[in-house]
């Protein structure tokens, strides 16, 4: 094996493990799949990680923010908040699309954080995160625009998180995306209507 900085070697892991997830599923991915997928050493695994659910966290936090990454170009860019609210969503349901095997693996992690003991704080872990990413948009989204949320940010994060994840999840099941981006239209203009302009 090349020599490799400990930080490339660590994405490399979580490259691989991702590919592995989608492939095998989450239960078959032990640290010793991954390893031979990356085409590494036991050793180097654990020179790179402390446990196996650090490693799952970091697969985590890269499906959120790939997912994230398009939408939040979206809102930096010109138009008004509806505008860039539409596309952002747009942007994130094509990422969708493009990439059903990392959300089909961000639902697993998640049922099997909260099915392995000692891993259900890896599930609150990974919701805290889209929760986290939601609330930057958003606040982002009012603060380009000039505008105020009619309902706290908290919350609104929240309804979006569950309309995302449910929308995503049934998408997943029946592969029906012109209901999906209906869906979505609707989100977009709900909460462009909870946008209020400061007296």
């Amino acid at each position: 094996m090349s020599r490799m900085a400990a930080k490339d070697r660590r994405e490399e892991l979580v490259a691989a493990a991702l590919r592995v997830m989608v492939r095998e599923g989450v239960a078959k991915t032990t640290t010793r799949a991954v390893v031979s997928e990356a085409n590494m050493t036991l050793g180097t695994f654990h020179y790179c990680f402390d446990s196996r659910e650090e490693l799952l966290q970091e697969v985590i936090t890269r499906i959120t923010d790939r997912t994230v990454t398009e939408a939040r170009k979206v809102f930096e860019g010109n138009g008004d908040l509806s505008t860039r609210i539409f596309k952002s969503l747009s942007a994130f349901w094509e990422g969708v699309e493009l990439s059903p095997g990392d959300h089909q693996v961000g639902y697993e992690l998640t049922h099997y954080a909260l099915r392995q003991a000692g891993f259900e704080e890896l599930a609150r872990r990974q919701y805290q995160h889209y929760l986290e990413v939601h609330q930057e948009l958003l606040v982002d989204a009012a603060e380009n625009a000039g505008i105020q949320w009619a309902v706290p940010v908290p919350v609104l994060a929240g309804y979006l998180n569950a309309v995302l994840d449910g929308v995503t999840l049934r998408w997943l099941v029946d592969r029906d995306g012109e209901q999906s981006r209906a869906v979505l239209r609707l989100t977009g203009e709900h909460l462009t209507s909870l946008a209020q302009h400061p007296a």
